[in-house]
């Protein structure tokens, strides 16, 4: 019983703090990740097509 108990505590406890270590991609796009000929908007949070003046 104490083994059980012990297993399922690691589990509860490392399962977690691997996700959490993973973190999270989803939003975190920077001018690196775009396109050539695009730059970042930070006010849309988009690539946009660069202007050219």
């Amino acid at each position: 019983m104490h083994f059980r108990t012990l297993i399922c505590a690691v589990v509860l406890t490392v399962l977690p703090t691997l996700s959490v270590a993973m973190g999270c991609e989803r939003g975190k796009h920077t001018a690196a990740s775009c396109d050539t000929g695009q730059t970042w908007d930070d006010a849309t949070q988009a690539c946009v097509d660069a202007v050219s003046s």
